[in-house]
């Protein structure tokens, strides 16, 4: 059975209305496909990742930011060591899709 490495998530501040997340990963790390319940805003702190989505790829570089739609599929690869914030509602969810696979 391959064991799969998987970017660290760490919450952070919570707001009346907004939570925080530290998004963490070694090279070669990966967060398998998943999508969160309402619009999340990702800003790189260091390091590079390949963000997929069915219908897309979105090189994660340091300093940029990206917003994620509510329920948009979407997997990490982490190419190089890698640090982010994660900007969401604090009703949001992250919820994993176990059985589909992003190319």
């Amino acid at each position: 059975m391959e064991v799969i490495s998987k970017p660290e998530l760490t919450p952070l501040i919570v707001g009346d209305s907004i939570k925080t997340m530290l998004i963490e990963g070694l090279a070669g790390t990966t967060m398998p496909p998943h999508h969160s319940t309402k619009e999340a805003v990702i800003v790189v702190h260091e390091g590079q990742a390949l963000l997929k989505m069915p219908d897309s790829e979105h090189l994660l570089e340091k300093e940029s930011v990206f917003v994620i739609p509510a329920g948009k599929e979407h997997a990490l690869s982490i190419r190089k060591d890698f640090k982010a914030i994660a900007i969401m509602a604090l009703d949001s969810e992250i919820e994993f899709i176990s059985t589909k696979i992003i190319p």
